[in-house]
């Protein structure tokens, strides 16, 4: 009879738990998980040189040769295979093109092998690697060079035309570039691939690494932000561990196959990616980029687990024609962000059982959120232990100041719960903000001082989100000048400038509107056009063509005779992001980015309309 009470006892108290705690069991696994993850981290910096991601791939390449490390276009490459490759490429590099520890070189190379066993080849040679964004081109590219202090660039034979164009440049820099595969022969390039394959595949000495820290810089990752030109964020070791294991936090395990198509370049590919595929010890199927008509078919033949994605690639695929097949696949874990609540219910609708985990944070930032519930439409979870290891908090901004409201004491009021509220989190040991790479002005503008006491400092993330009262984070906006689109942030400030570079043009607010059954904003532009000129739609497409990437690029053009501006002469453009591109609400001319015509046409209701109705694609 004691027996039965205490049994009827216990299953009273569990569904209490359950009742008050749906969320506990899954809960208190994350919290185990991140508690591990915080010890290993800080084992791995005790360490002397420490302990990295490169280690990690070595222990692995150790641990088990022969397991497939990356799949690519028909080719297979066991961890053995990456180690003796990438040791070639680091002696080559070491002895034809003088690379030596502490030295910074820009790796500007498209989604392949090569990218993988160059930046490991680097990293046994002690250099930090900066990752470049493939779509830049010109003053963008050489910026970048500079911002990161790159004293050498490695690309490939189809971005070194691009490299071409700018190699006078580059070498008043003092930037000597090289070229790794064969077939492609440019003039001022040494194409050092014959001396890859006679190189030794004897491991570089691991004295080349013994001034790393835990707080070294491993990487450059570029981001966009308001000041125009990309910010190379400082990607120290530290960094670089704890985005490797987001994939453990995940639920990852050593038997899962993971599938990056997303860009190297990017910290979704490179960091939550590839090297935590390294930290996991699994294999890769690597693409150059993305296929929606292909994606599945990939999925099946190389029995993938885990895919990454963006909220825009998920679209894509809910858009593709349905199949018997839908649902015959292996994926059991998709991870990645910005997934919309109707684009993830219809994918799971039609894909089956996929766990979808959506995460938060910025490449340079200090915080960051995973949503392991799978609860739809979240960003991620908060809990008690991460705020008291990082604390943050959700405070009240003001929109027309682009200010946080500060009380009678000039401290920052944090929001009620449910309230929409600016995300800001401390700065300290354990989430330090290393900020940009020479750019000291814009770092400074990502502290926030005095928050909640005099002296304190927290990164601002630039994020509006609400916090319900579950713990369930859900976000609403951005403020500033960036806007997302096509999984890339578009920083308004570069396109103004480069539409101002046309004569015809005196003025340039550059905005993001919504557009219906998409992900993010699409480019738009308000113009004062020089007086007693007109607007040009072939040329200026020809000029946001060659000097803005296709994501960058303003997809409508609002010709105004006056730009609104604030009392601090700062443009207003919030009326302008309400309003769109309706032609029905505008009376000013419109005008269309019309690729197939390689010009901008006038906008009508019939374009306007196609566009609404997902007839026309952007």
């Amino acid at each position: 009879m004691g027996y039965s009470v205490l049994v009827g006892l216990a299953v009273s108290f569990l569904l209490f738990l359950y009742v008050r705690f749906p969320y506990f069991v899954q809960d208190f696994i994350f919290v185990l998980r991140t508690l591990n993850v915080g010890r290993l981290v800080s084992q791995f910096g005790r360490r002397a040189p420490c302990y990295t991601i490169l280690e990690r791939f070595e222990d692995a390449a150790r641990s088990h040769p022969e397991k497939r490390f990356i799949v690519f276009e028909g080719e297979r490459y066991s961890y053995r295979d990456a180690d003796r490759i990438s040791n070639r490429v680091a002696n080559a590099l070491r002895e034809h093109a003088h690379l030596h520890s502490g030295q910074i070189v820009a790796l500007f190379h498209g989604n392949a092998p090569q990218y993988v066993w160059t930046w490991l080849a680097l990293a046994k040679l002690g250099c930090t690697v900066a990752l470049l964004n493939t779509n830049i081109r010109s003053r963008s590219l050489l910026h970048c060079c500079d911002c990161c202090c790159a004293t050498a660039l490695i690309t490939d034979a189809d971005l070194a035309p691009a490299v071409a164009e700018v190699l006078p440049s580059l070498r008043e820099r003092g930037v000597s570039v090289f070229l790794l595969s064969d077939g492609c022969e440019t003039e001022g390039i040494v194409n050092l691939s014959s001396a890859v394959s006679a190189a030794s595949e004897e491991a570089p000495p691991l004295s080349l690494r013994r001034d790393i820290s835990i707080q070294s810089p491993a990487l450059y990752i570029y981001t966009s932000g308001t000041t125009g030109l990309p910010k190379a964020a400082v990607i120290s070791h530290h960094r670089l561990w704890l985005m490797s294991f987001l994939q453990r936090l995940s639920g990852v395990s050593s038997r899962d196959i993971i599938y990056i198509y997303l860009p190297l370049y990017h910290s979704a590919g490179f960091l939550a990616g590839l090297s935590g595929a390294i930290e996991r010890g699994i294999t890769v199927v690597l693409r150059r980029k993305f296929s929606a008509s292909r994606f599945w078919d990939d999925c099946r033949e190389h029995e993938v687990t885990v895919i990454q994605y963006i909220g825009e690639i998920m679209r894509y695929l809910c858009n593709t024609p349905k199949r018997d097949s839908d649902r015959d696949h292996s994926v059991r874990l998709a991870l990645g962000n910005g997934i919309r609540a109707d684009t993830w219910e219809e994918f799971l609708r039609r894909y089956g059982n996929v766990h979808i985990c959506e995460c938060y944070g910025a490449t340079e930032g200090n915080i960051g959120f995973v949503n392991y519930i799978g609860k739809i439409g979240s960003i991620g979870r908060v809990s008690a232990i991460h705020k008291m290891l990082i604390p943050f908090a959700f405070i009240k901004f003001d929109p027309e100041t682009e200010e946080p409201v500060r009380d009678s004491a000039g401290l920052c009021v944090e929001v009620a719960p449910g309230e929409t509220g600016l995300l800001v989190a401390k700065i300290n040991k354990i989430a330090p903000f290393s900020g940009y790479n020479k750019n000291p002005v814009q770092t400074e503008k990502k502290k926030l001082k005095n928050v909640f006491q005099k002296g304190d400092l927290y990164f601002n993330t630039g994020d509006l989100i609400l916090a319900d009262r579950d713990g369930f984070l859900y976000f609403q906006d951005r403020i500033g000048d960036t806007f997302r689109w096509k999984g890339e942030n578009v920083a308004t400030t570069e396109v103004s400038e480069i539409l101002l570079m046309l004569d015809s043009i005196e003025e340039a607010n550059v905005y993001g509107v919504k557009v219906p059954g998409h992900e993010g904003r699409v480019g738009m532009a308000a113009l004062k056009l020089t007086d007693g000129m007109e607007f040009d739609g072939a040329a200026t497409y020809e000029h946001v063509k060659n000097l803005l990437p296709a994501y960058a690029r303003p997809r409508f053009i609002r010709i105004q005779d006056e730009l609104d501006v604030t009392g601090t002469f700062k443009q207003v453009k919030g009326q302008l992001v309400q309003e769109g591109f309706d032609p029905n609400v505008i009376q000013n001319k419109l005008f269309f980015l019309d690729e197939s015509m390689q010009t901008f046409v006038s906008m009508t209701e019939q374009i306007y309309s196609s566009i609404v109705n997902r007839q026309m694609r952007l």
